[in-house]
Order: C-alpha cells, then sequence, then structure tokens
C-alpha cells in the first residue's frame, strides 16, 4: 500500500486483472462459477479478515466497475480471486432476502461480511464456497 492508501502498481495490475477475470465468470450460471471456485480454493489456507478486507479495497480501488453499487457479483469474484493469487481463501457467498426482496453476492470470513455496507444484511445465503479444512 501506498502513504494514501491504495496499492501501490503491481497490486492494483494483480487486482485489475482478476477485476477482469472476474468479469466473464459472473456471466456464467450459478452451477459454473460453484464449480470453478471450489476448484480454485484447493490448496489455500484460510484467509484472514485483514486479507480479505486488503483484497476487497484493492479490487474496488483497481476496477470502477467493482466499485459501482450494482457490481456485487463481480466485485465478490474478484475479491476471492485476488485472495486466492495471494495463496489464501475466504467464503465466497450469494444470497437472497425477501424484505425487500433482494440478491446479493459477498465474501465472508467466519460468517462474518467483509467490507459490506450495513444496508446489505440480512441475506440467507444460498450458495457457498468455504475454504477447504486444512490437514493436520
Amino acid at each position: 500500500m501506498t502513504e494514501n492508501g491504495r496499492p501501490g502498481p503491481p497490486h492494483r495490475a494483480l487486482a485489475l486483472l482478476c477485476a477482469v477475470a472476474a468479469r466473464p465468470l459472473a456471466r456464467a450460471g450459478p452451477y459454473r462459477i460453484r464449480r470453478v471456485l471450489e476448484l480454485l480454493r484447493r490448496g489455500a489456507r484460510p484467509a484472514t479478515a485483514e486479507q480479505v478486507a486488503a483484497a476487497r479495497h484493492a479490487v474496488v480501488t483497481a476496477s470502477a466497475r467493482c466499485a459501482a453499487a450494482r457490481s456485487c457479483l463481480p466485485r465478490s469474484l474478484a475479491t476471492a480471486l485476488l485472495c486466492r493469487a495471494r495463496g489464501v481463501w475466504p467464503t465466497w457467498c450469494t444470497g437472497v432476502r425477501t424484505e425487500p426482496f433482494g440478491a446479493h453476492a459477498w465474501v465472508a470470513v467466519d460468517g462474518a461480511p467483509i467490507g459490506e455496507p450495513p444496508h446489505e444484511t440480512g441475506y440467507t445465503p444460498v450458495i457457498t464456497v468455504a475454504p477447504l479444512p486444512r490437514g493436520p
């Protein structure tokens, strides 16, 4: 990170690459997204809240598209991809709520959403791709 809180050029480039890679994945169906993420999480350590927050910040700083309010799916996918590029994996989630009706995608650590604004709460997870348990 630089002094102004923005990722440095190498980290920004990697975050932008992850945002670009997330775009076609976001257009895929739920089954394909889940399968791709399940494959990618293999061999990664569980991410900490700090690691996920830093990845999310890098993604929204590098990509205006991922920073947009209605871009939760590509933003969450890009964040998960960036975490994986750094050797860790968050829990990636999609879910719905009924009052008011909405769908949302986010990343979490230990069940707590990371970087989500207060109004984006109350979703029931439908698909989650959590880190794999580490062997002894």
